[in-house]
């Protein structure tokens, strides 16, 4: 491979495809950019299959336009030659004494190899990136971590391998369990990794050549200098989509993708976002509570997945993090409250700092699903005055239950849970669980998501058959599935599923209304929305990309049946919702 020469503009001292070789003997290639001189300096170093030499405006032209629109200081201060998706843009770091290195993945971009997203290989591979960047001449020996999305999911799992030199993690929206955030909400097999293959990895494989896009950076072929037919680029990637789909419960595959927590001890910076529903909030909640870590943070934020991450917000707090961790800088950072959010009005965020997640001050209340009008109440005496039932399709649009108006402004800020008493004529059924908030009008509040510009407040799902618990993990706020058997249903057989809904926020005004449907499939906002991004197959109805309808793994003849939800005496159905009081009331 052709190397272009080191450079030096910009105010940085550029090497490009710099070779990294692994321990089987393949190279991998990466790009530096850092201080110009001989000083050592800590490392930003990112490692993912979107290539290192795709700029973002040309991969991701819509995210981008839509980015630098409503969010000018993004752009400001930069030439933005070398901004690429959901990894830093090295003209904001490097002037503060920062390495930034940037890996294209074993069979990505320019690095060679075999495609296989998220696998061990991949883990080892980055771990090995981690330790060559750490004895470096130009490097201090400290290397941390940060990107969004697929830079943020790789970190837990790498850092469960304990790398040496590793000093700290800054996971932005990055989920963490490959079978509970990822690839099977509730059991029910997730859509988005097949299209996500076939629309941002096969079209930046290494091996596309003249046949793929050239770096407005350096000019280079960004997917190698080779070029390859279809049918050799498909025997060097696995089949993504079905082997996902051949997994269906959470075995070995799915475990060897998934974080060790307890092997998660440098100091880690967790951002969520409350619009992420279906990929990206859970694992960075997780991961803040669980990873064994003693000195971690958690911040919560809303809008596009990719936004904050580069606005002078997002920039500033990771600079914060970093320069306490890897300089050594006395900033205060050991005095950041342990959690940030940005708490969701319906018109605005607010910011607010807490010591702990869930917040300790929270007033866990149960609102009860009363079948007789479709309510939905704090009171649970007239769900057991009589027994009841409510029949719908199976893999329909299901049933709502609305509170009445609330009296007073009231938060929701927290994780959430729902229990069903339910029956099916077939012997599975699927339930998408979805809580809403509407107007005094009853106009339904959604909001710009990670993804989708009308995401619902907080969604959750579950397969019937999946409802068995994990004694050790579960909480009343946060029901935990095995995930490891399938329990099929004895048709007209009563069975209880305790539902976990991804942690939200929302302040609600006085004279809102609460909503919970219980559906047999995705949720929808709108039949059509003319809502698209360049980087999605489909059309964004409410749930973005993040979609459960493959045939394969819901065959019409088990889950096309009757479902029924039970009510009464022993069939107390409830949402458990996270009332916050005020902070000093």
């Amino acid at each position: 491979m052709k190397l272009p020469a080191s450079k030096i503009r910009d105010g940085m001292h550029i090497d490009w495809d710099v070779p990294i070789t692994m321990d089987d003997g393949l190279v991998l290639r990466g790009d530096v950019f850092r201080p110009i001189g001989n000083g050592r300096h800590p490392v930003l170093l990112s490692y993912g299959p979107y290539a290192k030499g795709l700029a973002f405006q040309d991969g991701y032209p819509s995210a981008w336009n839509r980015m630098v629109a409503e969010h000018p200081d993004v752009a400001h201060g930069s030439s933005n030659l070398y901004q690429s998706w959901e990894v830093v843009d090295p003209e904001k770091w490097v002037p503060h004494g920062y390495a930034c290195v940037r890996v294209d993945s074993r069979g990505a971009g320019r690095s060679p190899g075999f495609i296989d997203p998220f696998s061990p290989r991949e883990t080892k591979d980055f771990y090995q990136c981690i330790e060559w960047a750490g004895v470096q001449e130009w490097s201090s020996g400290k290397v941390g971590l940060n990107g969004i999305s697929y830079y943020g999911i790789n970190q837990w799992q790498v850092a469960s391998l304990r790398p040496p030199h590793l000093a700290a993690l800054c996971i932005w929206e990055g989920a963490a369990d490959w079978y509970r955030d990822m690839t099977h909400h509730g059991g029910i097999l997730s859509t988005f990794w097949g299209n996500w293959y076939d629309m941002q990895v096969k079209t930046v494989q290494y091996g596309l050549g003249e046949r793929g896009p050239r770096s407005r950076a350096n000019g280079t072929l960004v997917c190698g200098d080779v070029t390859l037919s279809d049918k050799e680029l498909q025997a060097q990637r696995c089949e993504f989509g079905d082997e996902v789909l051949a997994h269906p419960l959470d075995d070995e595959y799915h475990r060897a993708r998934s974080p060790v927590w307890e092997n998660i001890t440098v100091p880690l910076l967790s951002a969520a976002n409350w619009g992420g529903q279906g990929l990206h909030p859970r694992g960075n909640f997780e991961g803040f509570v669980r990873a064994a870590s003693k000195e971690k943070w958690l911040e919560a934020h809303g809008i596009e997945h990719w936004t904050h991450f580069y606005t002078d917000y997002g920039r500033e707090l990771q600079k914060r993090f970093f320069d306490y961790f890897l300089k050594g800088e006395g900033n205060g950072w050991d005095r950041q409250p342990r959690v940030q959010l940005q708490v969701r009005h319906v018109d605005r965020f607010v910011e607010r700092h807490e010591n702990e997640w869930p917040i300790a001050r929270t007033r866990w209340t149960k609102f009860y699903l009363h079948p007789a009008n479709h309510s939905l109440r704090r009171d649970a005496a007239a769900t057991e005055a009589t027994e009841a039932t409510i029949t719908y399709d199976a893999m329909g649009e299901g049933v709502s239950f609305l509170s009445a108006p609330i009296d007073a402004e009231t938060e929701i800020t927290g994780p959430i849970a729902a229990r069903l008493f339910v029956s099916s004529s077939t012997r599975d059924t699927d339930f998408f669980v979805i809580l809403r908030v509407y107007t005094p009008d009853l106009r339904e509040v959604t909001f710009m998501g990670a993804i989708d510009p009308h995401t619902p407040i907080a969604q959750g799902w579950l397969r019937a058959s999946h409802r068995k618990l994990d004694t050790r993990l579960s909480l009343p706020h946060r029901p935990y599935h095995t995930h490891d058997e399938q329990q099929p249903l004895n048709p007209g057989e009563v069975v209880q599923l305790d539902i976990e809904l991804w942690p939200t926020s929302i302040v609600m005004p006085a004279g809102h209304r609460i909503a919970l449907t219980v559906r047999g499939r995705d949720y929808e906002f709108a039949k059509s929305t003319g809502a698209r991004l360049s980087n999605f197959k489909n059309e964004l109805r409410g749930c973005g990309p993040f979609l459960h309808d493959d045939p394969r793994d819901r065959p019409a003849e088990i889950f096309g049946g009757k479902t029924t939800l039970h009510f009464g005496t022993g069939h107390k159905a409830f949402v458990l919702l996270p009332l916050i009081p005020d902070k000093f009331a």
